[in-house]
């Protein structure tokens, strides 16, 4: 393993300090996955952050155009048509704009649970679709779905560079 392996696979941070309350609790782990995932795409140059790391070709760049849109779908209201190609990332998409949409779409996200009263409120909800869940149960998904995910670009990119840690 060389030196840059070693620094960056001690590089690890340990589970946030949150606030007293469920809210502050959820959002707190909920940022700290947003940036495990970015933090692991940031610096992975072309073509490897877009090329699939296993057969069925999920690559780094995909994974957070995905969770953009998860966010934009269960925060903001927004409708998805084809979430399959949410994991494809095209020609034109860049690692510093697929970033920069994440961020921003997780700071409105952000503002939309900091709004939330009641956890048991319901969430904004896709035009066309049915009942919304609870902003509580969103949020248990979308930490649910983002650490699955962080998990999937822990692999790619150690088999990219062997960089591990989060």
């Amino acid at each position: 393993m060389t030196a840059e392996g070693r620094a960056q696979r001690t590089k690890d941070t340990g589970p946030p300090r949150t606030g007293a309350d469920e809210k502050d609790t959820l959002r707190g782990f909920l940022d700290y996955l947003r940036n495990s995932i970015a933090d692991k795409v940031a610096d992975v140059p072309e073509p490897q952050v877009r090329t699939g790391g296993v057969p069925s070709g999920t690559n780094l760049l995909g994974l957070v155009r995905h969770l953009t849109c998860v966010e934009r779908f269960y925060f903001l209201g927004e409708d998805v048509d084809n979430w399959p190609a949410t994991l494809r990332p095209s020609a034109e998409d860049s690692v510093a704009g697929v970033l920069a949409d994440y961020r921003e779409t997780a700071q409105r996200a952000n503002q939309i649970i900091d709004a939330c009263a009641d956890l048991a409120l319901p969430a904004p909800r896709a035009p066309r679709r049915g009942a919304a869940p609870s902003m509580r149960w969103v949020l248990v998904h979308v930490i649910e779905e983002t650490g699955r995910h962080a998990g999937h670009a822990d692999i790619l990119r150690e088999r990219i560079d062997g960089a591990t840690g989060r």
